[in-house]
């Protein structure tokens, strides 16, 4: 009995292919009328399920040059002549808040404003065990987005402002109380 003659075995031709099959029509691809031109050179005027165009990978790298980059973060610079045997953080407040701020100081050392928030500068870890109050924003290493010019140098090498009468004078502006007098609960 061969295997595609027999008369009670399947039908199929002498390559296993059942005769059923060697009759169906291939599946017609219709593809959708390309009506625009390519936009890029190399590029296949090849059209997505909604009618929209996908992005070559040139376009994408267009796009990704033209975007703004934001202002790198960069720490504070400290003026000629000053150093910081401690180190240096920032204490921001906002530009309105700073006015109020410095006339309760008893020394002011180098003060930044980068037109929105005044920045103190202040030892290393001035925010040890000490939330600064908001809005005060607390800056480790100084380092601030954007550009910052300085508004005041002290006299002397050194560019601290003092941190707890800071801290104090900032609480006193805003009207709250130092984190340490607060009641604590059990």
């Amino acid at each position: 009995m061969s295997a595609g003659h027999g008369s009670g075995g399947h039908d199929c031709d002498p390559r296993g292919v059942p005769h059923s099959e060697q009759h169906r029509p291939a599946p017609t691809r219709v593809r959708r009328p390309d009506t625009t031109s390519p936009s890029e050179p190399g590029q296949v005027g090849a059209v997505g399920p909604g009618g929209e165009r996908p992005l070559g990978l040139d376009t994408l790298v267009r796009l990704q040059r033209r975007r703004p980059v934001p202002d790198a973060p960069r720490h504070l610079a400290l003026p000629d002549g000053m150093t910081a045997p401690l180190g240096w953080d920032a204490v921001a407040v906002p530009d309105r808040l700073g006015p109020l701020v410095v006339p309760r100081l008893p020394r002011l050392g180098c003060v930044y404003t980068d037109g929105a928030r005044w920045w103190w500068i202040v030892p290393s870890d001035s925010d040890y065990a000490l939330p600064w109050p908001s809005p005060a924003h607390y800056a480790p290493g100084a380092v601030v987005t954007g550009s910052a010019r300085l508004i005041h140098r002290p006299d002397g090498t050194v560019p601290y402002t003092p941190p707890i009468p800071l801290y104090l004078a900032l609480c006193r502006v805003i009207g709250t109380a130092p984190d340490w007098s607060r009641a604590v609960s059990a």
